[in-house]
């Protein structure tokens, strides 16, 4: 009996040294978003060089904003004219999503708060959708998945900005239109509902109604905040 349960117990501690850790699990679950992250970090590096934004500015803004929605919102804004307030603004509205995700990320963070800061740059909507396991977020499958990100979108950042005048226009490879495209796709999985169809029509009219009037980022900043408002309205 004894020996059969010796047996049992390194047979179990055998098959989980095969198991990658979850550092590991997460690099290669998001590995395919990887890849396709490359070229969205491209087209924003050539679009922040096109909008004044010079060589190193959109790098660290990649290392340390790591969020493609406001860097693309930031680089349009003034790409288009718009004021810098403009663009602050849009950013900060588009990354509201992260208090939420930082709520349910922050248990699973360890160390000093140095550390934790650190960590919690990685939680992006990618690496935390990988991180899920029964409703909590795993540490390791997070960090190995936003790390492989961070150098994916940084990687990909910097070719823009530093091979952007070889590259040319992005709209002559289809680049211009694959981050509205992104948009659309993260859009349509997230409109299941009433009070969700509403938020996005009403944000939409808004945008589609003040680009031909307002100055370059208004209708960014009007759209995202009257689609929140049109959300905390409707009834559940």
């Amino acid at each position: 009996m004894e020996a059969s349960t010796t047996l049992a117990d390194a047979t179990d501690r055998s098959r989980a040294t095969r198991q990658p850790s979850g550092f590991v699990a997460g690099m290669r679950a998001v590995a395919p978003i990887a890849i396709a992250v490359l070229p969205f970090g491209a087209s924003f590096g050539i679009l922040a060089r096109d909008a004044g934004m010079g060589v190193a500015a959109p790098i660290l803004m990649s290392l340390t904003t790591f969020a493609g929605s406001a860097q693309f919102a930031v680089a349009s804004v003034l790409e288009s004219g718009g004021a810098v307030a403009a663009a602050i603004v849009a950013a900060v509205l588009l990354n509201l999503r992260y208090l939420a995700i930082g709520v349910s990320v922050a248990p699973a963070l360890r160390g000093s708060r140095a550390r934790r800061l650190a960590e919690a740059q990685l939680a992006v909507d990618e690496s935390w959708a990988v991180s899920q396991r029964d409703g909590r977020v795993d540490r390791g499958r997070l960090l190995g998945a936003g790390s492989v990100l961070m150098v994916s979108w940084t990687t990909g950042t910097a070719a823009g900005v530093l091979g952007g005048s070889a590259l040319g226009d992005p709209a002559d490879y289809g680049l211009d239109a694959m981050f509205p495209a992104l948009f659309l796709a993260l859009l349509a999985g997230q409109i299941g509902s009433r009070r969700t169809r509403v938020s996005a029509i009403a944000g939409a009219l808004i945008a589609l109604a003040l680009t031909p009037l307002a100055p370059a980022g208004v209708p960014v900043v009007a759209a995202v905040g009257g689609a929140g408002i049109a959300l905390a309205l409707v009834p559940r």
